[in-house]
C-alpha cells in the first residue's frame, strides 16, 4: 500500500476538524485490502466503521428529537432511516472527496473501489468514528450536524409512505387494516389504466387511478388521508 501516513490537511480542512492522533485518520482511510491478513483488525478502518455507525446514529436521533418535538417514533423512524443509510453516507464521503483519501489495495483500486457505494459509506463512518475517539462526541456532533446539512430538513419534510400511514393510523383507532380493492382496468394491455378502491371499516371507501395497481392504491391511500385530514393536501 503507498501513502501511508501522508498529510491530510486539506481533508482535516474540509471536515472542519485537525486531529491530534493523526494515525487515528490514517486508519479510518484504509480498507481492509491494504492490510497483511494479520493486521486488519488493528490497522483497518473496520472498526472505527463500526463505533461510528452507532455515533452517527446517536447524533441523527438526537438531531430529530431536538427539530421535530410534534413527531411520532414512526415518523422519526422514518427520517432517521433516510439519513443513515448506505446512500446518504456515501454521499457524505463523495462531499468530502474520500474516495481520492483512502487507501486501497491493488486489486480493490483496479475494480474501483474508490467509487465503490459500500466502501464510501463504510469509510464516512470510520470517519466519523475516528473524529469521536480524537475529539469526543461533542466536536462529532458538530460535524455530522454540518455535514449533513440541508439533508436534515429534506428528511423531515419527506412525506411518508402512503399506505404505511394510512395502516399506522387504523391501527392506532383499533381498526382493521385498510384493504384495496380493483374496481376497473381500462387501456391496452401495453398501457392499463386501474381504479382501486381503499375501504376502512366505518369509512366510505374512496378510490384513485393510475397506471399500475401500486401506484393506483398508493394514490387512494393519499386521497383517503386528505379527506380524513391526515394529510393537509396530496403532494
Amino acid at each position: 500500500m503507498n501513502g501511508r501516513g501522508r498529510n491530510h490537511q486539506q481533508l482535516e480542512a474540509r471536515l472542519g476538524y485537525r486531529f491530534a492522533d493523526p494515525d487515528l485518520l490514517d486508519r479510518a482511510l484504509t480498507h481492509s485490502s491494504a492490510i497483511s491478513p494479520g493486521k486488519r483488525v488493528e490497522r483497518s478502518y473496520q472498526r472505527l466503521e463500526f463505533l461510528g455507525d452507532r455515533v452517527l446514529g446517536l447524533i441523527v436521533a438526537d438531531l430529530l428529537y431536538r427539530k421535530r418535538p410534534k413527531s411520532n417514533e414512526g415518523d422519526l423512524n422514518r427520517s432517521f432511516v433516510t439519513l443513515v443509510r448506505k446512500e446518504s453516507c456515501a454521499a457524505i464521503a463523495r462531499d468530502l472527496n474520500l474516495g481520492e483519501e483512502m487507501y486501497l489495495g491493488e486489486s480493490e483500486a483496479r475494480t474501483g473501489g474508490m467509487e465503490n457505494e459500500a466502501i464510501l459509506a463504510d469509510i464516512a463512518e470510520a470517519v466519523i468514528g475516528a473524529v469521536y475517539c480524537d475529539g469526543g462526541l461533542g466536536r462529532a456532533y458538530e460535524m455530522v450536524e454540518r455535514l449533513l446539512g440541508d439533508q436534515v430538513d429534506q428528511a423531515i419534510n419527506l412525506r411518508p409512505d402512503a399506505k404505511t400511514t394510512l395502516q399506522e393510523w387504523a391501527q392506532g383507532r383499533g381498526l382493521d387494516p385498510p384493504t384495496y380493492v380493483e374496481v376497473e382496468r381500462r387501456g391496452p394491455q401495453h398501457a392499463p389504466e386501474f381504479t382501486i378502491a381503499v375501504k376502512l371499516e366505518n369509512f366510505e371507501p374512496i378510490d384513485a387511478n393510475g397506471p399500475s395497481k401500486r401506484i393506483a392504491e398508493h394514490k387512494a391511500a393519499e386521497r383517503f388521508l386528505v379527506r380524513e385530514g391526515v394529510w393537509e393536501d396530496i403532494v
